[in-house]
Order: C-alpha cells, then sequence, then structure tokens
C-alpha cells in the first residue's frame, strides 16, 4: 500500500488536453499534477538547498504543493491552520498586496506617464512650429506639400526610431541592465531629448532630436508592462498591466493641460510644450532603484537568493513567495526545454516558427497594431489640427484636446475593474463596434456647411468624446497589456519588442500621412478611412485573440495550443451561435462549450476516423 499521503490525487495521463472553465476561466494543464505529491516535495526542498535557500525549505515544500493543488488545500497535511487562513486571505482580498507591489506599480506608472507626455507635446506645438521654421505653406501655394510631409516626418520621427532600433535594443539592454536598469537608463534619455526639442533652431534639428527620442522610448515601451507583468500576482495582473495605458492616459492628459498653460507665452510657447515632457522623467530616474527588481528576470540570471528576496517584497508572505517562485521555476525550465535556443537570433525566430508562439505574436500583434487602425493616434498627434478644422480657434483646439485627455485617462479606470473579470477579448469585441461608429459619425459631421459651423463643431467634438470613451475602455487597455502576458517567459522581451514595434511602425506611418491625409481626403474621408480599418481591426481581433484571463503568465501560452482555424471554426460553429441565443433571443439556458473541450472531442474524433 502506498505511503504517499496524496494517492487520492492522481496525475492526469491527459492533462495537456483536457481542460474545463469556472466561470468563463480555462484551467489549463498544470504540470507539478504529473508528479505524486510526495516527489513534488522532495524536488522542491531539493531546489530549495540547491539554490541557497535551506533556510526557506519548508516554505519551498508547502509552496510547492499548493501550486499542485490550490484549490486542495485541505488535503495538504503540512499547511498549517494559520498558511490556510493566509492563503484564503490572499484569494478573498486580491487587492491587500503590499507597499512594495504598489510602490513598482508607481514606478511603472511614471514610466507609462512619459510615454503618454511624449506623445502630446507635439499636438499642440504643430498649431505654431510649422510657422516658425517656415514650413506651414497652405495649399495651393508651391510647396505646401513638401511641408506637410516634413510636419508629419518630424510628428513620426520618434515612433519610426522606436520601431526600427528601440524596441529591437530592449531585448539585449534587459539581458545586460535588468527591468529597472533599463527603465533607469532610458529615463535618462527622455530627460535629455525633450530639453533638446526646445532649444532646437531648425526643422532638420527638432527631427534629429525626435528621432534621437524614439530610442528610449522604444526601448522603455518594451520593457515596463513586462516589469508589471512580471510583478504582478496572477489575479490582479491584467488591471496591473494596464496600469501602463491607464498612467499613459494620464500623461496625455498633463501634457495637453501643459500645451494649454504655455499656449499664450510669446514665441517660446511651442518649445514650452515640446520641452516640458521631461518632467516626469525626473522622479522616474530616482526612484527606480528603490523598487525591486523582476524576480523573474533575476530567475534567469540565476540569483535565485535574490529573486525569492524580490517575491518576498512582492508577497505578503514566504509561504506565497515560495510557491510563485517554485511554480515559475518549473514553467520556465519547461518553456526552456521546448525553445530552440536562448540566444537572441533563436529567440526571435521562435516568435514565427514554434506554433504555440506563433500564435502569441499573433494576437499581440492584432491588439498592437489595432491601437493604430482604430485611429486614436489621429486624435492624440493631431487632435488641435482637426479640431481647427472643425471650425475652432486655435486656443478652443487646445481646450478641446484637453477634454480629450480627461476623458482618456478617465474611462482607463473602469477597464482596471472589468480586464480581470469581463476579459481581455470580451472588451475588444465590446468596445469596437461603437469606435467604429462614432469615428463614422465625426467625418460625417464635417459635410455640415459653414452656415452651421456651431452645429458642426459641436459635433464634431462629441463624436471624438464618445469614440474616446469606448477606446479607453477597450483597445487603449488592452493593446499593451496582451502581449505583455502572453509570451513564455523564455520569449518575452523578444516578443514585447515584436508588439510594440508593431505599434511604433504603424504609428509613425500615422502621423507621418495624416496631414496630406487630411488635405487629400478632406476630414470626411479620413474619419471614413480610420471606421474602416477599426471593422479590419474588429475582425483581426475575432479570428486571432483568445481569452487570457485568469491564467498565470507561463500558462498562458497553453491557450495558443488550439491551431488559428480550429479557433476560427470554434468561433463561428459554436460561440457565435451561442452569443445570439443567450443576447438576441434572451434564452439564458444557453450552453457554451469550451474552447478547448471543442477541440479535445474534435481530436478524438479525428483519431476514431483514422482508427476506422
Amino acid at each position: 500500500m502506498s505511503t504517499d499521503p496524496y494517492n487520492d490525487i492522481k496525475p492526469d495521463p491527459h492533462a495537456a488536453v483536457r481542460t474545463h472553465r469556472v466561470d468563463n476561466v480555462i484551467d489549463i494543464e498544470n504540470p507539478l499534477q504529473r508528479l505524486p505529491a510526495a516527489q513534488v516535495a522532495a524536488d522542491a526542498r531539493a531546489f530549495a538547498e540547491a539554490h541557497d535557500l535551506g533556510d526557506h525549505a519548508e516554505d519551498f515544500v508547502k509552496g510547492a504543493l499548493v501550486a499542485r493543488s490550490p484549490d486542495e488545500l485541505d488535503t495538504i497535511p503540512e499547511l498549517s491552520d494559520a498558511d490556510r487562513a493566509a492563503l484564503a486571505f490572499e484569494k478573498d482580498h486580491k487587492w491587500r498586496c503590499t507597499g512594495q507591489l504598489y510602490f513598482a506599480a508607481l514606478i511603472c506608472a511614471l514610466g507609462a506617464a512619459t510615454e503618454g507626455w511624449d506623445i502630446v507635446g507635439s499636438n499642440g506645438a504643430n498649431l505654431s512650429f510649422p510657422v516658425e521654421f517656415g514650413i506651414a505653406r497652405p495649399r495651393p501655394e508651391p510647396g505646401a506639400s513638401r511641408d506637410e510631409w516634413i510636419v508629419g516626418l518630424i510628428n513620426s520621427a520618434p515612433y519610426l526610431a522606436a520601431a526600427m532600433v528601440g524596441v529591437w535594443v530592449s531585448d539585449p539592454l534587459n539581458n545586460w541592465l535588468g527591468r529597472r536598469g533599463l527603465i533607469f537608463v532610458t529615463g535618462l534619455g527622455l530627460i535629455a531629448t525633450p530639453l533638446g526639442m526646445a532649444f532646437t533652431r531648425s526643422w532638420q534639428q527638432l527631427l534629429a532630436v525626435r528621432l534621437l527620442m524614439g530610442i528610449p522610448y522604444g526601448a522603455k515601451a518594451a520593457t515596463v508592462s513586462v516589469y508589471a507583468a512580471e510583478i504582478s500576482p496572477t489575479a490582479i495582473r491584467g488591471a496591473i498591466t494596464i496600469g501602463w495605458q491607464l498612467w499613459v492616459t494620464f500623461g496625455i492628459f498633463i501634457g495637453m493641460a501643459a500645451n494649454v498653460i504655455v499656449k499664450d507665452v510669446p514665441r517660446i510657447a511651442w518649445r514650452l510644450q515640446l520641452g516640458s515632457a521631461f518632467i516626469p522623467s525626473v522622479p522616474l530616474v530616482f526612484l527606480v532603484w528603490l523598487a525591486p527588481e523582476s524576480p523573474r528576470w533575476l530567475m534567469k540570471k540565476n540569483r535565485y537568493p535574490a529573486a525569492f528576496a524580490a517575491f518576498y517584497r512582492l508577497r505578503k508572505t514566504p509561504l506565497a513567495a515560495a510557491r510563485d517562485m517554485y511554480y515559475s521555476h518549473v514553467l520556465y525550465e519547461e518553456e526552456v526545454a521546448l525553445a530552440k535556443g536562448t540566444t537572441y537570433w533563436s529567440r526571435l525566430t521562435d516568435l514565427f516558427t514554434v506554433p504555440r508562439i506563433r500564435r502569441a505574436s499573433l494576437g499581440a500583434f492584432t491588439t498592437m497594431i489595432g491601437q493604430q487602425l482604430c485611429g486614436i493616434n489621429v486624435i492624440s498627434f493631431y487632435s488641435s489640427t482637426v479640431f481647427r478644422e472643425g471650425g475652432y480657434t486655435n486656443d478652443q483646439a487646445l481646450y478641446a484636446s484637453l477634454g480629450f485627455g480627461a476623458l482618456n485617462f478617465a474611462f482607463c479606470i473602469p477597464a482596471l475593474f472589468l480586464v480581470d473579470t469581463f476579459g481581455r477579448r470580451s472588451l475588444l469585441l465590446s468596445t469596437f463596434p461603437f469606435m467604429t461608429l462614432f469615428l463614422l459619425l465625426t467625418g460625417l459631421a464635417f459635410l455640415l456647411p459653414d452656415s452651421q459651423a456651431s452645429t458642426r463643431t459641436s459635433l464634431v467634438a462629441a463624436f471624438i468624446y464618445i469614440y474616446t470613451v469606448f477606446y479607453s475602455v477597450g483597445e487603449g487597455p488592452i493593446a499593451f497589456l496582451y502581449p505583455a502576458e502572453v509570451f513564455p517567459t523564455v520569449h518575452r522581451e523578444q516578443g514585447m519588442a515584436w508588439g510594440v514595434w508593431a505599434n511604433n511602425f504603424f504609428a509613425s506611418l500615422l502621423g507621418l500621412t495624416f496631414p496630406s491625409l487630411l488635405r487629400g481626403l478632406t476630414p470626411v474621408g479620413a474619419f471614413c478611412l480610420y471606421a474602416g480599418l477599426n471593422t479590419l481591426a474588429l475582425s483581426w481581433v475575432w479570428c486571432f485573440v483568445p481569452e487570457t484571463k485568469g491564467l498565470t503568465l507561463e500558462e498562458i501560452d497553453q491557450v495558443f495550443s488550439v491551431p488559428t482555424r480550429h479557433f476560427i471554426h470554434y468561433e463561428t460553429t459554436q460561440w457565435l451561435p451561442w452569443w445570439f441565443r443567450r443576447y438576441v433571443l434572451f434564452d439564458r439556458k444557453a450552453h457554451l462549450v469550451p474552447l478547448l473541450d471543442w477541440e479535445t472531442d474534435r481530436q478524438a474524433k479525428a483519431a476514431r476516423r483514422v482508427a476506422a
């Protein structure tokens, strides 16, 4: 007879395909369940002893057993009543976290705010720097088209440099400097370059400095969300990670406010608007070293005692720290075994050659490019110009842009509470149709004649504001959250770099082309075009973005085990009829077969056909 006290918990030989859902959250293979509990306990103790963590060996034994059976705590005799109470408290009070976790989230917030302020510095400056540099000739004067392209190039320069250089140096910089070190170095760059823009004397100099700004801009954008995802507990990872977008929008709002505050300063208003973007980077570079390093990065560097210390700073108990660290270690070892290699180029090629990772890359690309296809950066870069086209004066256009920034920030807050309950995919599918509608209405509002200018300007502002509300709840926060969580630890830096490349490259195209697009298609055509691109983005989300809520970072990649063509077939034949019955016919008894259960049944039927 077995002496294993856990002999009633049997590893499932079909765990890789056996799944179920509770409250629409997918349960996926836990590799620790392949082993008897006694072996898991022995392995955890050996792990602690081998990595200079012997003083915490008992915590690792208990943590490994909890990670093996998180919903069966009563079957783990090693746990004391105090341990069970602490774990129950953690589950029931997911926001009762350590001060260190919230401080690290503050660092991410400052990193994001620098991004947002950098985005909109040129928004207000667009009204005046082209005049000073002699690149504001109106059509049909000779050279007007050239001037429009120059202004577009200046606006798009940081995103072009970020896409071409910044995001791709993030991987080696992360490897050498760590998450905190990279944030510090890029913070220094984002102090120097905005100040440099304020002192430029020609459009060529301004272009050069904005290109330089794109390098730290891109590297930081590819790192901060990853850092946020790696430090966060699973239950609130979505909310902590979308803090990136929340604080980007806060930076946009404060940047818009700065544009308004300095708008009447003679001759140098645009210099102050561009230069003020250095402000949030100052506290960032001083405070980042007080936050804990990413424990997952420390584990990749074999610095296990430091990793445990970091986990302990981020979790409320040694047991929780040991549980998360050991489970991360086990899954990381599996990822390394599955990876083709761990060099820069092997990790990059894995993004497009390993099927599961390729599907994650496609999902990340879709959410990132969706942020550009949806047209939001038309507003972020050029809202002052758009409002002026609608009939506002320069001052009115700046105030209207401030309203856009305020709404963008305010309505990102509800996403904090929806993203881990309603889900990533659900938010995208729910908001894109409304974004399409209100972009279309914005374009059509420009058809009103000058005799109805007051009505036209009011409608343009109203429709842009409503569009912003739906963007801020859906695509805005999801764009950077999704790529930060869908890649295995081995590939996370390169995967995030790929996603941020897509975002910044298409942002640069948008910034470059919109001035000419606005003239060539008129505001009506330009906004109708982006309404159509919204529809394209919605269709891509439908096809390529599976749900990821409620899973650990290391488990998420298992979602992408289902081939894309099977996922689309499931959505068409299972999810869509269920949605129609549930929400159109109000059939509350409508049942949806979970995706991975459906895939398991499909594979079993295919196997029977082959056997027959």
